[in-house]
């Protein structure tokens, strides 16, 4: 079967597609024939050895993957052969077969097909758990997501909407201003602008009279992590998701104090290993949201596996928009 290998972290381009021995599902394990596969941003840190969370080399990245299950190891409950189901693991996605943990394994409705199922893994998982489960959110409140035209940004302020908020898209540039348009966002918050640890804060404040965003999420860090914690209203809430714009960001904890604010982290991947059935329940939530038309992954682009690299470098660079899905079969 054909696959990325990680023999030596790399940069993307300089990785390629392999030949490989099929693998075979362990005690509670399943093995999936997959179709197609989400593209992330963590992808890009996993292959150049900079993710908090490595495996041994070598082996497989891809943290996504949907298709039908082909093989059932021993003490499989729920799930059998023929069944169609979204995986969410911490390798092996991008290949054309996988075997996946079956608690880490989602069955797809009708509804859904195999390429937005990909599409809507890690991604909306994340935002959920980042406005709901770190976040508090509450109907009615106002929400700023920074990298709002990404994959967890897109996917946060769909849920924004579809729970019943207003949504700040925090972007840069006309173009992914256009897609957070397309994706509901009730205002556009420019992280271009000069002078930005003042002009974040004057924008979110012009469009909530002053109000403040009741929730940011954010998962860029850098310079706008310092200036979004500036517009965070009183007993506000900001969660970290990540620091893809670079520097990780260090805290005065005085602005906690003046005004009642919470920061909080949000690692998704300690709930799937530690509170599974959570997650499950997540799932659920998000298929009927999406049987609803509430929630419509924007994938911008779907390309076969050997070039994988385009699309991470594409994210690498900061100017994604959408998601990206690989198609393997």
């Amino acid at each position: 079967m054909k696959a990325v290998v990680i023999h030596e972290f790399a940069e993307p381009e300089d990785l390629r597609v392999e030949e490989i021995p099929e693998p075979a599902p362990g005690k509670g394990e399943v093995l999936i024939s997959v179709t197609h596969a989400g593209i992330n941003f963590p992808d890009m840190l996993v292959m150049t050895g900079k993710y908090q969370n490595l495996p041994d080399r070598p082996f497989v990245p891809g943290k996504d993957a949907a298709g039908s299950i082909v093989a059932v190891g021993a003490g499989v409950d729920g799930l059998k052969k023929g069944d169609r189901v979204v995986a969410q693991v911490e390798f092996g996605a991008f290949a054309e077969r996988m075997v996946a943990p079956a608690a880490s394994c989602y069955p797809l409705p009708d509804s859904i097909s195999d390429r937005d199922a990909a599409a809507m893994g890690l991604v909306y998982q994340t935002a959920y758990f980042a406005l709901v489960e770190r976040g508090q959110f509450n109907k009615g409140e106002t929400v700023l997501v920074n990298g709002a035209a990404g994959g967890v940004g897109g996917a946060a302020i769909q849920l924004v909407k579809a729970l019943g908020g207003t949504a700040l898209a925090g972007v840069v540039g006309p173009e992914q201003a256009e897609a957070a348009r397309a994706l509901g966002a009730d205002h556009i918050i420019d992280l271009a602008a000069p002078d930005l640890r003042d002009s974040l804060r004057a924008q979110v404040f012009a469009c909530t009279d002053g109000h403040g965003a009741d929730v940011v999420l954010d998962p860029l860090g850098d310079d706008i992590f310092d200036a979004s914690i500036r517009a965070v209203a009183w007993c506000g809430r900001l969660v970290c998701i990540g620091f893809a714009a670079g520097r990780i960001p260090t805290l005065k904890i005085n602005y906690l104090l003046v005004k009642n604010i919470s920061v909080s982290g949000l690692q998704w991947s300690d709930y799937r290993d530690r509170q599974p059935e959570k997650v499950r329940e997540v799932q659920q939530r998000l298929y009927a949201l999406h049987a609803k038309g509430a929630l419509r992954p924007q994938i911008t682009e779907v390309l076969p596996l050997a070039r994988f690299a385009e699309p991470l470098r594409v994210l690498a660079s900061g100017k994604g928009r959408g998601k990206y899905v690989l198609q393997l079969s």
